[in-house]
């Protein structure tokens, strides 16, 4: 089988290997620690291709962060709202909204319903356009982009619906294979084995005829992610997604999320409402409240805030079992 990158050793490469190996039915997983490794137990028979591939993104990754311009001779950011406003007719969504990502690090949303957590992540995505402001992905200004210079933007940034928004006439391995078929450059076989690697590492091991309708709410946000990794992304945005799976699950996906950002470098963005899940896996977090970012900075910062508004949100959270 050909490699993926040939200036590696077979030994290096092994180094560099990491998986979440889990049991294929929810609520029997086992939960490994957010520390360790991603690949180390994928089935012997598909771990060389897996880990090659995971290995190839994340050396992508790396030249990607070195390639951010500088903004303002400011450190460039992977990803930033400036001075965003939206507003859906007289409902103003976001007002003067300012944050930004670094190549890396994962930001947390917080914030109540409806409070424009998930319309920035379509506008992250040029799914929505802000109405005034810069918004800018790659360090690339998209907001006036069109929908071929858009699908580029996408092809290094990609998103973890809610619903997973998987094909759903298709089986769960069809829908991870799809990205790597749009490549054209891998055979059949190293096909089948990173779907099959990169499936055991989101923990639903041996699922690849099942179709997305035979899964569970976890399971399917699982299997969306092992569909974004086989596009080697350079970021994902997550929205929401521990809403409606049980603690364990919701556990499991931390530490994926955590393990993805540091031994892929991936650049993450967080939709959640649950501030235990900020603290889990936040570099920053941003709390939009009324169309504004009340707050923008570290979760040690967030906890030392006087804002009522704020003081109000943590009070609230510590009523919720933590996950």
């Amino acid at each position: 089988m050909a490699e993926f990158d040939d200036e590696s050793s077979v030994s290096e490469k092994k180094d560099k290997r990491d998986v979440v190996e889990t049991s294929s039915q929810e609520g029997s997983e086992h939960v490994p620690d957010s520390a360790g490794s991603l690949t180390e137990d994928v089935s012997p028979e598909v771990a060389e291709a897996v880990g090659d591939f995971m290995e190839q993104a994340a050396q992508q990754n790396e030249a990607a962060a070195e390639e951010i311009p500088d903004v303002r001779n400011k450190p460039g950011s992977y990803i930033s709202f400036e001075h965003v406003y939206k507003a859906f007719g007289e409902f103003v969504v976001l007002e003067d909204v300012n944050f930004c990502v670094n190549p890396g690090e994962t930001l947390c949303i917080l914030g109540r319903s409806g409070v424009g957590k998930s319309v920035s992540l379509q506008m992250l995505m040029g799914f929505l356009k802000p109405d005034q402001g810069t918004i800018r992905v790659a360090g690339e200004n998209i907001c006036g982009l069109g929908e071929k210079e858009l699908q580029r933007i996408r092809q290094k940034v990609t998103m973890v619906f809610q619903n997973g928004a998987l094909f759903d006439s298709v089986t769960v391995g069809e829908n991870v294979a799809f990205p790597l078929r749009e490549r054209k450059d891998l055979a059949e076989d190293q096909i089948q084995q990173v779907v099959k690697g990169l499936l055991e590492m989101v923990g639903v091991a041996g699922m690849e005829d099942l179709l997305p309708s035979d899964l569970s709410t976890g399971m399917k946000r699982s299997v969306a992610i092992a569909r974004a990794l086989a596009s080697q992304p350079e970021a994902v945005l997550y929205d929401e997604p521990t809403t409606m799976v049980d603690p364990m699950m919701a556990h499991l996906l931390g530490n994926l999320i955590e393990r993805l950002k540091q031994q892929l470098h991936l650049t993450s963005i967080v939709v959640t409402h649950d501030m235990q899940f900020a603290k889990k896996l936040a570099d920053r977090v941003v709390f939009l409240h009324q169309g504004q970012a009340r707050f923008f900075g570290t979760v040690e910062e967030l906890e030392r805030t006087t804002d009522p508004v704020l003081q109000e949100f943590l009070a609230l959270d510590e009523l919720v079992l933590p996950v």
